[in-house]
């Protein structure tokens, strides 16, 4: 018996098997972020370059600095400045009112004025026309539905350079509409709003976006409301939409973000600085002030600020989306 009780037990000197997956997991982890982390820096780092090249001064441009040694005073001056500076002298204008005569508004403010019109334009017109193809691809049953369906959704294997010309013609023989109603002149929509806003008023993605959305609704309710005596529109209007909020949200960021940076088709269309948008509007910049990198600089960030502010407020919207298309 005292040889029992001397004895004692000892503990296990080994790791446990959940301790080991443990640290294993924090180690992979730890080198998921830091690869992240070095992948963030390497594509945020030209828009750090272009805020930091936007607050310095001409002659402080090409310093080779991240960070200015010195901040032009006031900062803004080159975003928003109409007065001369004399310490040092400037004889140039900021950004947003280069080129400005005080005979109308400033460029930039035309550029946006064209820009939100566009983008709310296409916006309202992809919503209407998308949601109401996406609800007739649905719910409605009628011959050929599924094999038109595959059709629309074709068309996004188009490249869209492709279809350019034709569209262009028609916009310019105003949808040959003088040939079929004999009693309409002809007449052209270049260089209109019409000409950069109809193009966009459709879209094969959004349709399939929202029909995936659509259908994940429980038929029971439109049931309900077709027996109470609701018509087909009612119950797209009453009951559809509101409970396809998040789905039309996410949609309508999309579209946004692609009316406002879309840059090739209204270049197409577009032929007076009055209408210009924009992506052509800092084109145009670009090519008047392109030796005064600052300036340039400065007017990007005031073209890109809008999509910053869409960005944050609609990023989980944007995330939803992506994951949105595979609903069935």
């Amino acid at each position: 018996m005292a040889e029992i009780k001397d004895m004692t037990i000892e503990k296990p000197t080994g790791v446990s098997l959940q301790e080991q997956r443990r640290r294993q997991q924090m180690i992979r982890a730890i080198i998921a972020y830091v690869i992240l982390f070095v992948f963030a820096i390497i594509f945020i780092m030209p828009f750090l370059v272009t805020i930091s090249t936007s607050i310095k001064y001409p002659q402080d441009v090409f310093d080779g600095k991240l960070i200015p040694s010195r901040v032009i005073q006031p900062w803004w001056y080159n975003f928003f400045g109409r007065t001369e500076m004399k310490i040092p002298k400037l004889t140039y204008d900021g950004a947003f009112f280069a080129g400005w005569s005080r005979q109308g508004i400033p460029p930039f403010a035309r550029y946006y004025i064209n820009s939100i019109v566009v983008s709310v334009a296409v916006v309202l017109l992809q919503l209407i026309t998308c949601s109401m193809a996406a609800y007739a691809f649905a719910r409605l049953r009628w011959l050929g539905r599924d094999q038109v369906f595959l059709a629309y959704l074709g068309t996004l294997m188009v490249p869209g350079v492709v279809m350019m010309i034709p569209v262009f013609i028609m916009m310019r023989n105003g949808f040959f509409l003088h040939q079929f109603l004999p009693f309409i002149p002809k007449f052209s929509l270049i260089d209109t709003y019409l000409a950069v806003i109809l193009p966009g008023a459709f879209s094969a993605y959004g349709t399939f976006m929202l029909r995936q959305y659509f259908l994940s609704i429980p038929a029971s309710l439109e049931e309900a409301a077709y027996i109470d005596g609701a018509t087909r529109w009612q119950i797209l209007t009453t009951i559809i939409i509101p409970l396809s909020k998040t789905a039309l949200s996410t949609m309508a960021i999309f579209t946004y973000l692609f009316a406002w940076n879309d840059f090739m088709w209204p270049l197409i269309v577009i032929n007076s600085d009055m209408m210009k948008t924009l992506p052509l509007g800092l084109q145009t910049f670009q090519s008047s002030y392109g030796s005064q990198w600052h300036l340039v600089m400065a007017a990007s960030l005031i073209v890109v600020f809008p999509l910053i502010v869409a960005f944050v407020l609609g990023q989980r919207y944007i995330v939803k989306g992506i994951m949105m298309t595979g609903l069935k």
